[in-house]
């Protein structure tokens, strides 16, 4: 059954401001994903309040309007006016995406790499225009928590792994698992379950909210190495241009202001969910892991030889000019944002939002950004 999730403010709006226009806003993730709950809901009812609703949106989940992989596609196209977008499923028609996703295998800092990604994304003229040209604009990036390998049995070393069957998501970890001579597998996340209850996963790489939110991989899973092998990122807000445009200057100015909180919010909550997450996995009598040397080595020149090698080869099979320098800008961003975040409290949203305004929003102009 389709899930259309209204907040009880967006409901208030449409029956008492009918005069207000009301849009559509997409994720194909589930309601009570970190992504929705805590990206999305209060997002969009602070735009509500800031435009003093002007602007109000319906929120649809878990696909209902329309899917991950055509999502970017129907933003563009007006079906609907904001949603969640992310490179893996598009991959030919957002290469500079593409690449910064393969180049976040080496994150080890979900809150830096979740900013630079929206600095990046605001700033760099090249990245802003591969999302014009489909008639969007970004406003904000997600980061996954790091990525961990969660098994059927122990898994230690690259001797342990050589061989396992491996679910995996995107390029970058396609060639690390294939670089330890064992096996990707390419299986949706809705079967990854059933595949490590079945036998025809052996492992799965994930992050650790994952095990006790959403496909609740802890109950299945009887072993977690704890070794950070980079995040997954996309964009967590994407308008459509039109809208944007036709929304005036005062309006953008007000999303504006209310975006940096936004990405704090769900950031900082994705952190705690982790910690939430592994307790709860080590009750059930999960198997929690450090990895020997010989795995760390082996991530390691894997990590070097990935930063060397992506913005080459993003260029020659996505035939796109040589993104060397929107490769290095990303880089030099994400050691920013490191820095920058070792002088404020990580968990205090309003710290960490206000740094956010600071160096990003407040100097995005309203009268030209996205036009």
């Amino acid at each position: 059954m389709k899930t259309k999730l209204l907040s009880a403010i967006s409901l208030l709006a449409i029956t008492t401001f009918s005069q207000a226009a009301t849009y559509q806003a997409t994720t194909w993730l589930t309601p009570g994903h970190v992504l929705t709950e805590y990206g999305y809901v209060p997002y969009l009812e602070d735009i509500q309040t800031a435009t003093e609703n002007d602007v109000n949106f319906e929120l649809y989940t878990s696909g209902a309007l329309v899917p991950a992989r055509t999502t970017l596609g129907s933003v563009g196209d007006g079906v609907a006016q904001l949603g969640l977008v992310a490179a893996a499923y598009t991959p030919s028609e957002l290469p500079l995406s593409g690449m910064v996703m393969d180049l976040a295998f080496a994150a080890t800092d979900a809150l830096a790499t979740a900013i630079a990604f929206t600095e990046l994304s605001m700033t760099n003229e090249r990245f802003q225009r591969e999302y014009t040209q489909h008639n969007t604009v970004t406003l904000g990036a997600y980061s996954t928590p790091v990525y961990l390998i969660a098994c059927m049995s122990d898994v230690l070393s690259t001797d342990d792994i050589r061989g396992k069957k491996v679910r995996t998501a995107g390029t970058a970890q396609n060639e690390w698992i294939s670089s330890l001579d064992a096996v990707p597998v390419a299986v949706p996340s809705t079967d990854i379950y059933s595949g490590l209850e079945r036998g025809s996963v052996d492992c799965t790489l994930l992050d650790a909210t994952n095990l006790e939110n959403g496909p609740k991989l802890g109950e299945v899973v009887r072993s977690l190495t704890m070794l950070d092998q980079g995040t997954a990122i996309g964009m967590s807000y994407v308008f459509n241009q039109d809208f944007w445009r036709d929304i005036g200057a005062e309006n953008r100015r007000r999303i504006l202001d209310v975006t940096a909180k936004a990405i704090a919010v769900k950031q900082i909550n994705y952190e705690t969910q982790v910690e939430a997450s592994l307790k709860k996995t080590r009750a059930r009598g999960v198997s929690v892991n450090q990895p020997d040397q010989s795995l760390v080595d082996a991530l390691d020149a894997f990590r070097t030889q990935t930063l060397a090698t992506t913005p080459q080869r993003t260029a020659k099979e996505r035939r796109i000019a040589d993104p060397s320098d929107v490769a290095q800008e990303y880089l030099t961003l994400e050691q920013k944002w490191k820095d920058l975040l070792d002088d404020v409290d990580r968990n205090d949203v309003e710290a960490v939002a206000n740094l956010m305004h600071r160096e990003i929003f407040d100097k995005i102009d309203e009268h030209s950004y996205g036009l």
